[in-house]
């Protein structure tokens, strides 16, 4: 059994991590129950990925990871596909500089 390449299933959503973390993105799939992403972090520093099923849930949960915190670290540069639940919220938070971070629902990896 191969590898499915991923898939797109719905529209890219963007925001830009900085010291405050924006207002949170869904990252709605065209299909029923979709819950992979494509993650881009195109900046040049670290961004501690707030997610979750509300709006409230991601804002809560993009915190500067500093010893156990509940923030997905996506570093420099950072491609990757990753499963969370489905129709999620995105923002992020970095502890200096900004950098945009692209979400794209999907399947496959």
């Amino acid at each position: 059994m191969g590898v499915q390449a991923f898939t797109k299933l719905g529209n890219t959503v963007v925001f830009t991590a900085a010291s405050t973390a924006p207002t949170p993105v869904q990252a709605a799939s065209t299909t029923l129950g979709g819950n992979q992403y494509r993650l881009i972090n195109s900046g040049n520093v670290v961004v501690f990925l707030g997610y979750g099923t509300t709006s409230a849930d991601a804002a809560n949960t993009a915190v500067v990871v500093s010893a156990s915190q509940p923030a997905l670290p996506l570093l420099p540069g950072t491609d990757e596909i990753l499963t969370f639940v489905p129709n999620a919220y995105f923002t992020g938070i970095t502890s200096s500089g900004t950098a945009a971070v692209y979400v794209t629902p999907g399947d496959g990896m």
